[in-house]
């Protein structure tokens, strides 16, 4: 990984105060999305460490974790599996519950998704408190997966969301 590219997709991440609620600062990677090469750069930080890694499937926890690891998925080869919240799949599932700030949610993957022992690399945009993303590890080892790493675009480390996934290893390219 080039450290020019990290910079360039640092300088792009745009910081909104107070949104969705006030007291929070929204990190909002619009800017790199919309931005072809900037976009690519972000596509090459997770194809960097998944090439050596070789998993079997992307999965992509909805709903920003689909642009990344699609896109990963496509120029690897493999699969890709949708991580949704509760009812949004239309097959049979399995469902992880997880916390929120303000309550509780669940998140949905398809029982057919994941064959048990394939290799997995979990794609998401942020961690910030862990929730969503333990959940995400739990219904991925639940089907019999092999959560190989989690990689985000963005680590919110203040929020000490890392070891919520432990032991899986985690890879954040940028850390805020």
């Amino acid at each position: 990984m080039v450290a020019d590219s990290i910079d360039r997709l640092r300088a792009a991440v745009r910081d909104v105060p107070n949104f969705p609620k006030h007291g929070v600062m929204f990190k909002d990677i619009t800017p790199i999305l919309v931005d072809a090469s900037l976009f690519r750069e972000s596509i090459e930080c997770f194809l960097e460490r998944c090439r050596a890694l070789q998993p079997d499937k992307i999965v992509g926890i909805d709903a920003r974790g689909f642009l990344f690891g699609a896109a990963v998925a496509y120029a690897l080869g493999v699969g890709f599996v949708p991580i949704r919240k509760k009812g949004k799949l239309p097959f049979k599932t399995e469902s992880a519950a997880y916390s929120l700030e303000y309550g509780d949610a669940e998140m949905e993957m398809h029982i057919d998704s994941i064959e048990p022992g394939e290799k997995i690399v979990l794609i998401d945009d942020l961690l910030a408190t862990g929730g969503t993303s333990a959940a995400a590890a739990a219904l991925i080892q639940k089907v019999g997966g092999e959560l190989l790493e989690a990689q985000f675009l963005i680590e919110l480390k203040f929020l000490d969301g890392k070891p919520k996934l432990a032991p899986t290893p985690v890879v954040s390219f940028l850390k805020y």
